[in-house]
């Protein structure tokens, strides 16, 4: 089993929306801190957003307003919902999870792409 595979990615026009799916196996999003990542070209990777197990979410003031981190515990998946999407968010995105015993897991990546 592929601990986090994630996708939803794209190509989108600036203004528009997507949605980013990341189903976990081999553990409950519901018991762990998850996360999205983005890298883009010429970038670090840097946070995107946060959630922890009790609900808590966290996100980079670069997408706060227009970013939102949630989950589904009966698909065991967690979502990232982005609208208002710019040029600067074109990345590879990558879901995250911390386990309760201290083990990270990093998804393949999903491209996204904003034009202009």
């Amino acid at each position: 089993q592929v601990p986090l595979v994630e996708s939803g990615g794209g190509l989108v026009q600036a203004g528009g929306s997507l949605r980013l799916s990341c189903v976990a196996s081999g553990g409950a999003v519901r018991a762990n801190r998850m996360a999205w990542f983005r890298r883009a070209p010429g970038k670090q990777r840097e946070m995107v957003a946060t959630l922890t197990s009790g609900g808590a979410t966290n996100y980079a003031d670069s997408v706060k307003g227009r970013f939102t981190i949630s989950r589904d515990n009966a698909k065991n998946t967690v979502f990232l919902q982005m609208s208002s999407l710019t040029p600067e968010d074109t990345a590879v995105y990558y879901c995250y999870r911390l386990t309760l015993d201290g083990i990270s897991y990093w998804g393949q990546g999903t491209q996204v792409t904003v034009s202009s």
